[in-house]
Protein backbone atom coordinates (compact mmCIF):
# COMPACT_ATOMS: atom_id res chain seq x y z
CA UNK A 1 0.00 0.00 0.00
CA UNK A 2 2.85 2.59 0.41
CA UNK A 3 4.56 1.95 -2.82
CA UNK A 4 0.50 2.78 -4.29
CA UNK A 5 0.69 6.03 -2.22
CA UNK A 6 4.52 6.77 -3.48
CA UNK A 7 3.55 6.47 -6.80
CA UNK A 8 0.18 8.58 -6.38
CA UNK A 9 1.96 11.18 -5.14
CA UNK A 10 4.95 11.37 -7.55
CA UNK A 11 2.39 11.70 -10.64
CA UNK A 12 -0.10 14.45 -8.32
CA UNK A 13 3.36 16.64 -7.13
CA UNK A 14 4.01 18.55 -10.78
CA UNK A 15 0.04 18.87 -11.03
CA UNK A 16 0.14 19.94 -7.62
CA UNK A 17 3.05 22.44 -8.58
CA UNK A 18 1.27 23.76 -11.64
CA UNK A 19 -1.71 24.63 -9.84
CA UNK A 20 -0.18 26.58 -7.15
CA UNK A 21 2.51 28.35 -9.59
CA UNK A 22 1.87 31.98 -10.10
CA UNK A 23 0.24 33.12 -13.11
CA UNK A 24 3.17 34.90 -15.65
CA UNK A 25 2.70 38.62 -15.65
CA UNK A 26 2.22 40.73 -18.49
CA UNK A 27 5.45 41.54 -20.76
CA UNK A 28 5.84 45.13 -20.25
CA UNK A 29 5.72 46.71 -23.37
CA UNK A 30 6.90 50.06 -23.32
CA UNK A 31 9.94 49.93 -25.36
CA UNK A 32 7.75 47.81 -27.93
CA UNK A 33 5.45 50.85 -28.10
CA UNK A 34 8.00 53.43 -28.33
CA UNK A 35 10.25 51.73 -31.07
CA UNK A 36 6.98 50.91 -33.76
CA UNK A 37 9.01 48.69 -35.25
CA UNK A 38 7.52 48.14 -38.71
CA UNK A 39 9.99 45.54 -40.62
CA UNK A 40 11.70 42.45 -39.22
CA UNK A 41 14.98 40.88 -40.19
CA UNK A 42 14.71 37.26 -39.39
CA UNK A 43 18.06 35.82 -38.76
CA UNK A 44 18.55 31.59 -39.24
CA UNK A 45 17.85 30.32 -36.02
CA UNK A 46 20.57 28.95 -33.43
CA UNK A 47 20.81 25.51 -33.17
CA UNK A 48 21.09 23.84 -29.51
CA UNK A 49 19.61 20.70 -30.30
CA UNK A 50 21.14 17.27 -32.01
CA UNK A 51 18.99 18.05 -35.29
CA UNK A 52 21.06 19.20 -38.12
CA UNK A 53 17.83 20.44 -39.68
CA UNK A 54 16.20 22.61 -36.97
CA UNK A 55 17.47 25.74 -37.52
CA UNK A 56 16.48 26.06 -41.70
CA UNK A 57 12.97 23.44 -40.86
CA UNK A 58 12.27 26.68 -38.25
CA UNK A 59 13.63 29.48 -41.07
CA UNK A 60 11.37 27.93 -43.48
CA UNK A 61 8.24 28.18 -41.04
CA UNK A 62 8.57 31.66 -38.92
CA UNK A 63 7.89 34.13 -41.04
CA UNK A 64 4.04 33.74 -41.99
CA UNK A 65 3.22 34.23 -38.80
CA UNK A 66 5.04 37.71 -38.66
CA UNK A 67 3.73 38.61 -41.84
CA UNK A 68 -0.18 37.83 -40.98
CA UNK A 69 0.37 39.48 -37.58
CA UNK A 70 1.38 43.26 -39.77
CA UNK A 71 4.92 43.15 -39.76
CA UNK A 72 7.12 43.47 -43.10
CA UNK A 73 9.40 40.32 -43.15
CA UNK A 74 12.71 39.98 -45.28
CA UNK A 75 13.03 37.63 -47.52
CA UNK A 76 14.53 34.48 -45.74
CA UNK A 77 16.59 33.22 -48.54
CA UNK A 78 17.76 36.70 -49.26
CA UNK A 79 19.00 37.32 -45.99
CA UNK A 80 20.99 34.43 -45.90
CA UNK A 81 22.76 34.63 -49.42
CA UNK A 82 23.47 37.97 -48.38
CA UNK A 83 25.47 36.98 -45.24
CA UNK A 84 27.09 34.31 -46.98
CA UNK A 85 28.43 36.93 -49.38
CA UNK A 86 29.81 38.91 -46.61
CA UNK A 87 31.17 35.86 -44.92
CA UNK A 88 29.00 35.18 -42.62
CA UNK A 89 28.50 31.35 -43.47
CA UNK A 90 26.72 30.39 -39.97
CA UNK A 91 23.88 31.36 -37.87
CA UNK A 92 26.82 31.87 -34.57
CA UNK A 93 28.19 33.83 -37.31
CA UNK A 94 25.32 35.86 -38.43
CA UNK A 95 23.93 36.67 -34.45
CA UNK A 96 27.15 38.63 -33.97
CA UNK A 97 26.36 41.15 -36.58
CA UNK A 98 26.13 44.63 -34.49
CA UNK A 99 21.89 45.44 -34.80
CA UNK A 100 22.96 49.04 -36.03
CA UNK A 101 25.11 47.00 -38.81
CA UNK A 102 21.82 44.84 -39.53
CA UNK A 103 20.15 47.93 -40.38
CA UNK A 104 22.53 49.47 -42.46
CA UNK A 105 22.79 46.29 -44.61
CA UNK A 106 19.16 45.75 -44.77
CA UNK A 107 17.36 48.92 -44.25
CA UNK A 108 15.30 46.79 -41.38
CA UNK A 109 13.67 48.25 -38.05
CA UNK A 110 14.54 45.39 -35.96
CA UNK A 111 15.88 42.15 -35.75
CA UNK A 112 14.45 38.48 -34.61
CA UNK A 113 17.01 35.87 -33.03
CA UNK A 114 15.90 32.79 -32.45
CA UNK A 115 17.31 29.80 -30.62
CA UNK A 116 15.84 26.39 -30.94
CA UNK A 117 16.93 24.32 -27.86
CA UNK A 118 14.67 20.82 -29.16
CA UNK A 119 13.63 19.47 -32.50
CA UNK A 120 13.07 16.16 -33.51
CA UNK A 121 11.63 13.18 -31.98
CA UNK A 122 12.24 11.45 -28.94
CA UNK A 123 11.77 7.34 -28.66
CA UNK A 124 11.18 6.23 -25.19
CA UNK A 125 9.95 2.40 -24.29
CA UNK A 126 6.42 2.99 -25.09
CA UNK A 127 6.22 6.39 -26.55
CA UNK A 128 7.70 8.51 -29.30
CA UNK A 129 7.70 12.24 -29.13
CA UNK A 130 8.69 15.30 -31.85
CA UNK A 131 9.14 18.11 -29.80
CA UNK A 132 9.76 22.03 -31.05
CA UNK A 133 11.20 24.05 -28.29
CA UNK A 134 12.49 27.85 -29.05
CA UNK A 135 13.24 30.93 -27.29
CA UNK A 136 13.24 34.48 -29.30
CA UNK A 137 14.11 38.13 -29.05
CA UNK A 138 13.19 41.12 -30.59
CA UNK A 139 16.14 44.03 -31.33
CA UNK A 140 15.39 47.33 -32.41
CA UNK A 141 18.71 47.82 -35.19
CA UNK A 142 18.77 51.54 -34.26
CA UNK A 143 20.09 51.20 -30.68
CA UNK A 144 20.09 47.96 -29.75
CA UNK A 145 17.74 47.59 -27.38
CA UNK A 146 15.60 44.56 -26.21
CA UNK A 147 11.45 45.00 -27.80
CA UNK A 148 10.76 41.43 -26.34
CA UNK A 149 11.39 38.16 -25.48
CA UNK A 150 9.58 34.94 -25.30
CA UNK A 151 9.40 31.04 -25.92
CA UNK A 152 7.36 28.38 -26.90
CA UNK A 153 7.17 24.73 -27.74
CA UNK A 154 4.63 22.41 -29.54
CA UNK A 155 4.42 18.60 -29.59
CA UNK A 156 2.66 16.14 -31.49
CA UNK A 157 1.70 13.92 -28.59
CA UNK A 158 -0.40 16.90 -26.92
CA UNK A 159 -3.92 15.80 -26.37
CA UNK A 160 -3.25 11.69 -27.66
CA UNK A 161 -5.32 9.42 -25.98
CA UNK A 162 -4.55 5.64 -25.51
CA UNK A 163 -6.98 3.65 -26.47
CA UNK A 164 -5.03 0.81 -27.84
CA UNK A 165 -3.27 -0.19 -24.31
CA UNK A 166 0.34 -0.98 -23.80
CA UNK A 167 0.39 -2.31 -27.19
CA UNK A 168 -1.02 -0.09 -29.00
CA UNK A 169 1.16 2.66 -27.68
CA UNK A 170 4.41 0.47 -28.57
CA UNK A 171 2.69 0.30 -32.45
CA UNK A 172 2.13 3.88 -32.18
CA UNK A 173 5.53 4.74 -30.56
CA UNK A 174 7.27 2.99 -33.29
CA UNK A 175 5.32 4.63 -36.40
CA UNK A 176 6.20 7.76 -35.28
CA UNK A 177 9.41 6.75 -34.66
CA UNK A 178 9.41 5.22 -38.72
CA UNK A 179 8.32 8.13 -40.07
CA UNK A 180 10.52 10.43 -38.53
CA UNK A 181 13.58 8.51 -39.86
CA UNK A 182 12.03 8.99 -43.31
CA UNK A 183 11.29 12.45 -43.50
CA UNK A 184 11.35 16.03 -41.11
CA UNK A 185 8.57 15.00 -38.96
CA UNK A 186 9.41 18.01 -36.56
CA UNK A 187 8.83 20.19 -39.63
CA UNK A 188 4.75 20.43 -39.06
CA UNK A 189 5.13 21.00 -35.02
CA UNK A 190 8.09 23.42 -36.01
CA UNK A 191 4.97 25.25 -37.92
CA UNK A 192 3.01 25.04 -35.00
CA UNK A 193 5.63 26.53 -32.40
CA UNK A 194 6.40 29.35 -34.73
CA UNK A 195 2.33 30.26 -34.41
CA UNK A 196 3.08 30.27 -31.14
CA UNK A 197 6.30 32.06 -30.47
CA UNK A 198 5.74 35.15 -32.66
CA UNK A 199 2.48 35.46 -33.92
CA UNK A 200 1.08 38.65 -32.02
CA UNK A 201 -0.73 38.06 -29.19
CA UNK A 202 -1.03 39.79 -26.27
CA UNK A 203 -0.46 40.25 -23.13
CA UNK A 204 2.57 38.19 -23.18
CA UNK A 205 3.32 37.84 -28.07
CA UNK A 206 4.73 40.34 -29.98
CA UNK A 207 2.25 43.28 -30.62
CA UNK A 208 0.32 43.56 -33.73
CA UNK A 209 2.18 45.54 -36.60
CA UNK A 210 1.63 48.77 -38.80
CA UNK A 211 -0.43 46.17 -41.67
CA UNK A 212 -2.86 44.62 -39.22
CA UNK A 213 -6.07 46.21 -38.69
CA UNK A 214 -5.51 45.66 -35.09
CA UNK A 215 -2.21 47.91 -34.94
CA UNK A 216 -1.95 50.19 -32.14
CA UNK A 217 -5.30 48.31 -30.29
CA UNK A 218 -3.54 45.73 -28.27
Amino acid sequence: MCHIYKWISLFLLPALLTACATPPKNYDYTAFRQSKPRSILVLPPLNNSPDIRATYSLLSVVTQPLAESGYYVFPVALVDQTFKENGLSNPEEMHQAPPEKLREIFGADATLYITVTQYGSAYRVVMSETRVTANAKLVDNRNGQLLWQGDATASDSEGERNNGGLVGMLVNALIKQIASNIGDHGRPIARVASYRLVAARPPNGLLHGPRSPLYEKD
